[in-house]
């Protein structure tokens, strides 16, 4: 890859990991429009890589404090409202991982096509106004219950179908429970960490061995993946309050429209 393609791809991961509006549909753009080629497995771990410690930094009080007070209710069982915040990322984070552990090679061989990522951009993305727009947003994250936080879980699960958003899915299953927009997506966020973690572990033990590594182009896809995630959370976080779900409802059915075309042309 060229100093562009490797910018530009960087870019699209950081930016689209955290914002609701389908990575998996931007990362196939490139190659249906522009002819490139896959950025192979290694790139793909960089990039993640980048947003993870773009997720980390951000919320890094936030996750020292919810891992003390974990710990803490480990030692005594002493439950604090940080512990069962805590408690609840992990809760939600099983179903995603149990799906992706029993599903991933059934969805990589199935369900990675245009068509299925077009249409469940469109879908997913009428699922987000619908919940932004049916949603009281009258609870915070001190109120989320362990019910709650599995039904997100489970939405998270979803994500695994290409075109879906995973944090597009987690904040419409929080906005529908009552979430307010700001608290789904930091819930959202902070639920991202373990399964980007864990996600990226799988598929570096797929690079044990190689010899083929260009750790140049893979330092320059984690920071620039990492400072466009860190720009994207910040913005999103302090925006979303005021402009809603709509813009990124209307550039999800933009989007699937424009994969329809390619898929039919």
């Amino acid at each position: 890859m060229d100093i562009f393609q490797i910018v530009f791809l960087a870019l699209i991961q950081g930016l689209t990991e955290f914002l609701p509006i389908s990575s998996s549909a931007h990362l196939i753009l490139p190659a249906q429009l522009l002819g490139w080629d896959d950025q192979g497995l290694a790139f793909d771990v960089a990039v993640h890589v980048g947003s993870l410690m773009a997720v980390v930094l951000y919320f890094r009080q936030d996750i020292h404090q919810l891992l003390f007070a974990w710990g803490r209710c480990l030692a005594t069982r002493e439950q604090t409202q940080d512990s069962r915040i805590a408690w609840y990322v992990i809760w939600a984070t099983i179903p995603a991982g149990l799906f992706g552990l029993f599903f991933d090679d059934f969805i990589e061989t199935n369900l990675r096509s245009t068509l299925v990522i077009a249409i469940s951009t469109i879908v997913f993305g009428v699922v987000l106004l619908w919940s932004d727009k049916s949603g009281s947003r009258s609870k915070t994250l001190l109120q989320m219950s362990l019910k709650m936080a599995l039904v997100i879980g489970l939405a998270q699960a979803i994500a695994l179908i290409p075109g879906t958003s995973r944090s597009g899915i987690t904040i419409s299953a929080a906005l529908l429970l009552g979430m307010t927009r700001d608290d789904a997506a930091r819930f959202s966020f902070l639920l991202s960490i373990p399964l980007i973690a864990m996600g990226g572990g799988y598929k570096a033990l797929g690079l044990i061995g190689s010899d083929s590594l260009i750790w140049i182009d893979m330092l320059m896809g984690i920071a620039v993946s990492a400072l466009s995630a860190y720009a994207c959370i910040h913005f999103f976080l302090k925006f979303i309050n005021s402009i809603g779900m709509l813009p990124f409802v209307i550039y999800r059915l933009l989007l699937g429209t424009l994969l329809l075309v390619l898929v039919f042309l």
